[in-house]
């Protein structure tokens, strides 16, 4: 579906024979349809830099897939539903028509308990750290353990890749935001080749494992009982990851929205239900994951910028990218000093 479509099936498509009137919400790979009860993600038709979405069959595929991996710790995931075109508009599972698109159904949560909102709010308090982190330490002891060779020039790319933001920062911020890029680049192919040895010795004693891939406040609500959501289907390889790396995407938002004190809470019970820290160097190690995860969101939040150019919500992703690129320099000073 296109972006013109999506409206229509928002503002007058049909489910379960009702209208829908949904309330739409975007993310750079996602559409999102609200109604008071559900929600209903559709993939975007995209070929980005890291997936292909570009095919219906793909998908399709990648929905299912997704909603297995979900269901594996969050309760909120339903079923995939094909999105139809018939004579009478586009209507979300139902038995006539053509096939245009897939969408998963989830439980709709309320946005005011997701985590980051809460953060934003000072709303997050201890208890809540607590119980995120007996939760998650029991998601990473339970995943299967996944024994791949360690492979220097993927893990390369990996953060590389960040170097497809730097003509739109280049054009749009500072100057000293693209030499941060420059300079991240080169710091982490040293990193990991300087480390290439733990790293994949971490591997062989069993950090790396089938977990989550996305980790961070965005894909978690704070409710009764912590719900995680939303983790990676479209590649194994960003999902199939070693724990600290997963852990890491959280303590950078925590660290993010000022909240250290949280973050060493978090850590401290994380650690003494999975002991995921075994020597001085997986310190160093889970430093440089959190470069790698705030360069993701400075990646993500930049596409976003790109996309919506134009837009009042432009500068905000543009602002959140440039904060995220200072956050990876802080990390890189920690680990030169």
């Amino acid at each position: 579906m296109n972006e013109g479509e999506i409206h229509v099936l928002a503002e007058k498509g049909i489910y379960n024979g009702k209208p829908l009137c949904a309330q739409l919400q975007e993310t750079h790979i996602s559409w999102i349809l609200l109604t008071d009860t559900l929600a209903f993600k559709i993939k975007k038709p995209v070929k980005l830099s890291f997936l292909d979405f570009s095919e219906l069959s793909t998908r399709k595929a990648l929905c299912e897939k997704e909603l297995d991996l979900n269901k594996r710790f969050s309760p909120i995931y339903l079923k995939v539903l094909p999105v139809t075109s018939h004579e009478n508009g586009f209507e979300i599972g139902g038995l006539h028509g053509k096939p245009v698109d897939y969408a998963l159904m989830m439980k709709r949560l309320p946005t005011e308990k997701r985590m980051d909102h809460l953060l934003s709010k000072e709303k997050i308090g201890s208890n809540e750290m607590i119980a995120l982190a007996e939760k998650i330490a029991q998601m990473h002891r339970d995943a299967p353990v996944v024994y791949q060779p360690f492979d220097l020039l993927a893990q390369m790319a990996t953060f590389n890749d960040i170097a497809g933001i730097r003509p739109f920062i280049l054009e749009h911020s500072s100057a000293c935001y693209q030499e941060i890029i420059d300079h991240a680049i080169a710091f982490s192919d040293a990193f990991i080749t300087q480390y290439a040895g733990r790293i994949r010795e971490r591997g062989r004693l069993g950090f790396i494992r089938d977990i989550h891939g996305d980790l961070h406040s965005g894909n978690i609500f704070i409710d009764d009982k912590p719900i995680l959501f939303d983790c990676i289907e479209y590649n194994d390889a960003f999902r199939q990851i070693d724990v600290l790396s997963d852990i890491a995407f959280l303590c950078i938002d925590l660290e993010y929205f000022g909240h250290d004190a949280l973050c060493e809470i978090f850590l401290s019970v994380y650690c003494d239900r999975f002991p995921a820290f075994q020597t001085a160097v997986d310190n160093r190690i889970f430093l440089y994951y959190k470069c790698l995860r705030a360069n993701i969101r400075a990646k993500v939040n930049a596409l976003s910028a790109m996309e919506s150019e134009g837009t009042a919500d432009s500068q905000g992703h543009l602002d959140a990218a440039e904060n995220y690129l200072r956050l990876i320099s802080s990390y890189i000073n920690q680990l030169e000093a």
